[in-house]
């Protein structure tokens, strides 16, 4: 199969890249300039690529769509003082590349979401893909109106599918920081880290499940949402980690007793996906420090 990945040299878009790459699947990054030397583990092919361009996806048998622009490090609250822009550059932008796909005859196309669209409910409340989307942020609702859009294009030939993710962990890409660099840092320095907890998935999981999904029988999946989230982690127990590998005597912060929205994934896990759990992220742990 042939994929193109927006937003490829991103964080999360790398793992899509790397799932394709590993599966011997013909992968096509569509970034504004081509990755440096070395940055995949197999070379890719590269087309300029950004926000609101209708790209040539002729031959390609699917598209995951990761390209987000944001205020940098922020996606709630991204749009910084310029909302009307926020808006053009990523539910407008985002409409005219599934336009493009459906014009080229391209089979699958997976739009990276996330759980913001669920944010608006209590904290603590389970959170299922039947559920009414009720979006309390610009970052939600854009997430929210793409997903809508992209299920309106469902055809014989098109599927859509939108992967609700939570936060994404895991190794980032050469010269690029992970998501915990910063924390680690703050704690290394013995400064006060607020307790905190919340749900986590592997970058690795999540692409996996990208590629279940193409794999299987269209009418299964088309025109759906799948929840996509593994583990609740406190801070605490992160950084009680960081301590031990590194002889930290620091405090840690106090565990956290603020309720926590667990999304729900039995429809991906009928699927046959299963993520790697805390096992994972054990194994994972030492290469980020």
């Amino acid at each position: 199969m042939s994929v193109a990945v927006t937003g490829a040299t991103g964080f999360v878009g790398r793992f899509f890249v790397e799932e394709a790459l590993a599966a011997g699947e013909r992968v096509t990054v569509l970034t504004r300039q081509p990755p440096p030397p070395g940055f995949f583990s197999d070379p890719v092919s590269h087309s300029p690529y950004a926000l609101g361009d209708r790209p040539d996806l002729s031959g390609y048998d699917a598209v995951v769509h990761c390209a987000f622009a944001h205020v940098p490090g922020r996606y709630r609250g991204g749009e910084g003082d310029d909302p009307e822009g926020f808006v053009r550059a990523n539910l407008d932008g985002s409409l005219a590349l599934f336009e493009a796909a459906r014009a080229a005859g391209v089979g699958h196309v997976l739009l990276l979401s996330s759980r913001a669209v669920y944010g608006a409910y209590p904290p603590g409340t389970p959170l299922s893909e039947e559920m009414a989307l009720r979006p309390d942020t610009l970052y939600g609702e854009v997430k929210a109106l793409a997903e809508d859009a992209l299920f309106a294009m469902a055809s014989p030939s098109l599927v859509p599918v939108s992967l609700r993710a939570t936060g994404v962990y895991g190794p980032a890409g050469p010269g690029q920081r992970h998501k915990w660099a910063d924390l680690f840092d703050a704690f290394r320095a013995g400064r006060s880290i607020a307790p905190r907890r919340g749900t986590e998935l592997h970058g690795q999981d999540l692409a996996t499940a990208a590629r279940l999904i193409r794999e299987v029988p269209a009418e299964t999946c088309a025109g759906r949402a799948f929840n996509l989230s593994d583990f609740l982690l406190d801070y605490r127990a992160l950084l009680a980690f960081v301590a031990r590998a590194e002889g930290i005597s620091h405090p840690l912060p106090p565990e956290s007793d603020t309720p926590v929205s667990v999304m729900r994934t039995r429809a991906i896990s009928a699927l046959g996906w299963r993520p790697g759990g805390r096992a994972l992220l054990e194994a994972t742990l030492p290469h980020l420090l």
